[in-house]
Formats: structure tokens, C-alpha cells, sequence
């Protein structure tokens, strides 16, 4: 039994005066009125209308029902006009999954002038370099980047996360400065783990695409901790622009073999599949204008 449509019939056959006016103004028929008011009176154990065939009437229980009823009726009109009045407004919490050097670097600025404009939300910005699951874990939006799992997510395409080779000048000192991709197999490497299991980097050179062995002295789940390790003397890294290019400007550390380009990793905007909410809307097109623009875009090879 759908105990509110029970209710409207009952208020509605009470306030017009008849089954026939309620049924035509709820859409239904007289006799799917009567059987809503009857099951309603089995649900009470009360009489709550005296009806015969010219005229119908309230019973003392009818009564004391019809005023509870308007009651429960216009508390669900008003809960459903939050609902609404909630899904038409930005507002609420974000909560966001982003890749730790990327989300320090790039998403916390852009996240930042979004909160200042949208007063009512919050937001909970959670960095890992770890795959998160997003519905398990809450996410209504993640970062992603690298190549994707059919996960079922939709996926916005974000412009390409921009990669370089680079080591610090201690270390070049010490090993020498590789000049072709082949020299790589005889340095020290730092590895992310996340990335590849073979080893292999994707240079793009004069030549075309080269795959370029290597052997990691180290590898880590963590941009950070690739960046500590280059800028200590450890070894050659391959990572992102983003990353590296305020150690390269400042001296810290230089880019190693700068004709070849390894290859940009995808980059993504994950959401649920359901229906975005105002919320998840809003941010997704202020993040892709935001990283639209020239302080934020990748630059070119």
C-alpha cells in the first residue's frame, strides 16, 4: 500500500466533497479513491468517512485523521522542495581523489578559488598516488592519471600530463650524461611503480618512438618521494613536468637527454555515472577552464 497516495485520496475526497472531484483531481478513477480511503481504514482500524449515496461525512476519527494528514502531506511537499531547492544549488560536500604531487601542485590552487566562490560547499581533498575505488570510498570526483580501467566511471579527457627526463648535476658529475636512449640501460634509474613492470620508457626523438631498457636502483609508489631521490644524487628520472620544472628553473636539477620527449601520460576527470549533481558540475567546469589556461596547461615539447 503507498500510504501517502492513501492520504492524498482521503484529503482530497474530504476537501471537495466527493470521490468523483478527488478522482479528477488526482487523475485517477472513483473507485481507486475509494479503495485508497478503505485501505487506509484498514490501516487505522477506523471509519474516517460516512458515506451513502447522496452524501458523505467525517467521522470523529475521519476528522482528527484529516488534520494530522494535511500535516504529513505538507511535510513532504516541504521535504521535497529541499530536495529540489539541493539540487538546483551548489552546495554541499566535494569530497576529491587526486594524485599527490599533481593535487599539491595544480588541483589545491584551482580548488581553492572554487571554495572562494562557492561559499556554501566544502570540500575534503584526499592525495594518493594509489588507485581509490570511488564508490567504496565515497569520491564523487577522482584524478586520474594514466592509462584507465574499464571501471564503469565517466571519464572527461584532461590535456596530457607532460613528461621529462631529468637528474641532479651531482650525479651527471659522478655517472656522465647519457646521449642516446641505449645509455640509460647503464645509469641509475628511479622507477615509478605505478607506471610500467617492464622497465621500459617511451621516448619520442628525432627518430620516432624508442623504447628505452632501464634498470630502477629504485622504484616507489610516490611522486614525491622520486623527486627526493633525484634531487639527492640517486639517479635519472623520468616525471612529470609539473613536477620537476621548479628544480630544473632553480639549478637543482638538470633535464637529461632533452631531444627525446617521453611520451605524456593521459590524464582524466573521473565522476560517477549517475546523474552529476549542481556540485560535481560546477567543479568539473571550473577545474578543465581553470586548467585551460596558460598558468596551468601543459606546455608543448
Amino acid at each position: 500500500m503507498d500510504y501517502l497516495k492513501c492520504i492524498e485520496s482521503f484529503i482530497s475526497a474530504t476537501e471537495s466533497g466527493s470521490f468523483t472531484a478527488a478522482a479528477d483531481k488526482l487523475g485517477i478513477t472513483p473507485a481507486m479513491v475509494g479503495k485508497h480511503i478503505q485501505m487506509l481504514e484498514k490501516r487505522t482500524g477506523c471509519v474516517l468517512i460516512n458515506r451513502t449515496t447522496r452524501r458523505q461525512g467525517l467521522t470523529e476519527a475521519g476528522h482528527r485523521f484529516y488534520l494530522y494528514g494535511v500535516q504529513i502531506l505538507a511535510t513532504v511537499e516541504d521535504a521535497d522542495s529541499l530536495a529540489r531547492h539541493l539540487n538546483e544549488e551548489v552546495t554541499g560536500l566535494l569530497r576529491i581523489s587526486a594524485p599527490v604531487s599533481f593535487g599539491q601542485r595544480i588541483l589545491t590552487p584551482i580548488l581553492s578559488t572554487f571554495l572562494q566562490r562557492y561559499p556554501a560547499v566544502n570540500a575534503c581533498l584526499v592525495l594518493s598516488d594509489r588507485r581509490v575505488d570511488m564508490i567504496e570510498e565515497r569520491f564523487q570526483i577522482a584524478i586520474r592519471i594514466g592509462s584507465l580501467q574499464d571501471e564503469g566511471y565517466i571519464a572527461l579527457p584532461l590535456p596530457a600530463y607532460e613528461m621529462l627526463l631529468a637528474a641532479s648535476p651531482a650525479y651527471l658529475d659522478k655517472h656522465g650524461t647519457p646521449v642516446t636512449p641505449a645509455d640509460l640501460s647503464a645509469h641509475n634509474c628511479i622507477s615509478f611503480s605505478q607506471w610500467r613492470a617492464d622497465h621500459l620508457w617511451p621516448l619520442n626523438g628525432p627518430q620516432g618512438l624508442v623504447d628505452a631498457q632501464v634498470s630502477p636502483r629504485l622504484t616507489v609508489d610516490s611522486g614525491e618521494a622520486i623527486r627526493q631521490a633525484a634531487l639527492s644524487g640517486l639517479g635519472i628520472v623520468m616525471h612529470s613536468r609539473v613536477v620537476l620544472q621548479e628544480d630544473i628553473d632553480a639549478g637543482r636539477l638538470c633535464r637529461v637527454l632533452p631531444d627525446y620527449a617521453p611520451v605524456s601520460r593521459p590524464m582524466h576527470l573521473l565522476r560517477l555515472p549517475n546523474r552529476p549533481a549542481p556540485l560535481v558540475s560546477a567543479f568539473s567546469e571550473h577545474f578543465m577552464e581553470e586548467l585551460a589556461k596558460p598558468a596551468n596547461a601543459p606546455e608543448p615539447y
